[in-house]
């Protein structure tokens, strides 16, 4: 497994920091801190380290923590999103006594007695993006829009497939994890926009790649096997979008089999102009991790006290397609 710790400068950083920043791993001497606040050491422990939504997360989290005067400890599974891998990579973390854990669960229930361990060691603990099943013993929990994302997913589903009443269109979804929250949230508002919206949309299969794109890819293609009639694939998020891309374009589907993806990656987001993807989600993990660590500092620098914490951050999410326009495109295309 492959760890990253930076101990980073005074950086000036912008205040609006979206999807497009700047960063890098590696390491440095930690120079004075902003503002008089203390300096922190701050932890972010993920799932699959390679995912580009992660290295996404990565720049804001070294951005916001140069622009502090912090170190960052960054570390996860180089490549598989599991709580198996992911719990013991916890543990290594905490031993090095943090002042503060943003941890981006990869199962609620298997993370919670990480969260657990941490509270009892005082250190206090951030979810982004993902969550535990109980949250009481975080002080906040920051992610996008996942229940609007699979909802927009649906629309953009009945557009490219030109849906029609009384029509009969099977399509399938492609997820990293039956239990992950952001995965759940996301096929929750997907169905139900189906249900509501679009009755004449099958949802017929689902599978799961656990943040494998090969995977992913076999998926797609015993899909296109089973259902020689399918009309679209919802793949749930980035590294299922690659997978079902490259299975499409194997099999000479392109523009024939509508795919929805989720994430900007900058090689999916390059696909919307060969019509590959009729439409990708994206998220913001910059402007995740840069609130996440300014939480750590809210809580840390008041006392150990959530005065001034929302519990609960929603981000809204950006919708890319054909029409989108090419400053847009780059604007929201992930940074790595």
């Amino acid at each position: 497994m492959k760890r990253i710790v930076q101990t980073v400068g005074a950086v000036s950083v912008a205040a609006s920091l979206l999807l497009v920043a700047s960063g890098c791993s590696g390491s440095t001497t930690a120079g004075s801190t902003a503002g008089g606040a203390k300096q922190l050491t701050i932890a972010f422990v993920m799932g699959a380290e390679a995912d580009p939504f992660f290295k996404a997360m990565n720049v804001g989290a070294a951005a916001e923590t140069a622009a502090k005067g912090d170190k960052l400890i960054w570390q996860g599974d180089p490549s598989l999103y599991s709580p198996a891998t992911q719990i013991p990579i916890v543990d290594q973390v905490l031993a090095q006594k943090p002042d503060c854990l943003v941890l981006i669960p990869t199962d609620p229930d298997a993370l919670q007695a990480s969260v657990t361990k941490a509270t009892a060691a005082k250190i206090p603990v951030v979810n982004v993006d993902t969550h535990v099943t109980d949250l009481s013993n975080v002080i906040s929990f920051i992610t996008g829009d996942n229940v609007q994302g699979g909802q927009a997913a649906a629309d953009q589903m009945a557009t490219a497939i030109g849906y029609k009443s009384g029509g009969s269109y099977k399509v399938v979804a492609g997820l990293t994890s039956a239990t992950a929250t952001t995965n759940v949230d996301r096929l929750k508002g997907f169905k139900d926009q189906l249900a509501a919206k679009y009755p004449g949309i099958e949802l017929v299969d689902t599978a799961y790649s656990q943040s494998q794109a090969a995977t992913a890819d076999s998926n797609v293609s015993n899909w296109l096997t089973k259902y020689p009639d399918l009309a679209g694939i919802f793949a749930i998020d980035g590294t299922n979008a690659t997978g079902a891309s490259s299975a499409l374009q194997a099999k000479g589907l392109t523009g024939k089999v509508a795919l929805i993806g989720y994430d900007a990656y900058k090689s999916n987001v390059d696909l919307i102009g060969k019509g590959v993807f009729t439409a990708l989600i994206a998220q913001n993990p910059a402007e995740e991790a840069k609130q996440a660590v300014d939480a750590c500092h809210t809580y840390i620098d008041n006392g150990n006290k959530t005065t001034g914490i929302e519990a609960k951050v929603t981000l809204p999410n950006i919708t890319l397609n054909k029409d989108t326009s090419a400053a847009d495109l780059t604007k929201y295309t992930y940074v790595q």
